[in-house]
């Protein structure tokens, strides 16, 4: 009987908190991948390499501490930095590039650099390193870019 008695207080306690409580609530059963498409879909176990791994801040701050070093992204490939939504390439020695993180398709964060391409691994979009375009879809559009400014050994991205 307790079980009953118990659903007329839960009712009440749901009803107070509003529409930014529950969805407060309703936040925090996300699946963390930045996924906003609904699948719900996660990254394979085996997604996370030296590649993606967050190292640094991407954005500048006024001083060094918040730059990305040159020498953390590869000749030929990148760098995702998860906190920042970031992927900052190297197409070519010297010539860094910088888009947002978020696949076009679906939202997921994309996961890997290497072959030349960013991979989501949600759904297996592949992007170029050099401009961001899609290079495999089901993506249609291309990675947003973003502004790299590199002064010195630091790469700051806004």
């Amino acid at each position: 009987m307790g079980e009953t008695q118990d659903l007329p207080v839960r009712r009440t306690v749901l009803a107070g908190m509003g529409a930014a409580g529950v969805a407060a609530v309703l936040a925090g059963c996300g699946g963390g991948s930045g996924d906003s498409g609904g699948t719900g879909a996660q990254p394979p176990a085996n997604a996370t390499t030296p590649a993606a791994a967050d190292t640094g801040s991407a954005t500048g701050g006024g001083d060094n501490s918040d730059a990305i070093k040159t020498s953390d992204i590869p000749v030929g490939g990148g760098k995702i930095f998860d906190t920042q939504n970031i992927v900052v390439t190297q197409p070519t020695a010297g010539q860094f590039k910088a888009f947002s993180a978020t696949c076009t398709h679906q939202g997921c964060q994309v996961a890997t650099v290497q072959s030349g391409t960013i991979h989501c691994p949600c759904h297996g979009s592949q992007y170029s390193i050099v401009d961001g375009s899609v290079k495999v879809g089901p993506s249609t559009r291309p990675l947003p870019p973003k502004q790299a400014t590199v002064s010195g050994d630091q790469i700051t991205v806004t």
